[in-house]
């Protein structure tokens, strides 16, 4: 089924571009949430008039999330864990773990958005990827060290 992206859609493709999409996603996913509208050459010329008034704001978006990943490079987040005796920790750290920590200092960011390969078991420093937007990913350094240690 051919329809009109109205937001960018990830493994899909980027707002305003005509995709062939198989009719159950369309159906039960992206209509309810509206994200797309089908293809015929009415929605086309609506799709042509919305264009420019939301370029503008895409833009807007991607200049605040560069504004805001300024920000979060400049700091270098610390996560305190329980060591044990033979000087592991118990469990792990997950996205859903980093993304308090992100809110702990002021940033809302979401732990779908937390680039995490998979989950730090072990102390040191680590650079993790986080999403703002789809065009803007950033690096940010994360420190993990006993709660003991003072950093």
């Amino acid at each position: 089924m051919k329809v009109i992206l109205r937001s960018d859609i990830i493994n899909v493709g980027r707002q305003g571009e005509v995709k062939e999409v198989s009719p159950g996603f369309v159906r039960n996913y992206l209509v309810p949430q509206n994200l797309v509208m089908e293809a015929t050459s009415r929605n086309l010329k609506i799709w042509e008039r919305e264009r420019l008034k939301l370029e503008k704001h895409r833009e807007k978006i991607i200049d605040a999330a560069r504004e805001i990943a300024s920000k979060i490079e400049t700091v270098n987040f610390t996560v305190k864990v329980k060591i044990g005796e033979n000087g592991n920790f118990f469990g792990s750290i997950t996205t859903a773990n980093l993304s308090k920590i992100f809110e702990e200092n002021g940033f809302e960011i979401k732990k779908r958005d937390i680039l995490l390969s998979k989950n730090i078991k072990k102390l040191g420093d680590y650079k993790i990827n986080v999403r703002l937007h789809p065009e803007v990913v950033i690096k940010v350094n994360f420190s993990v060290i006993s709660e003991s240690e003072k950093k």
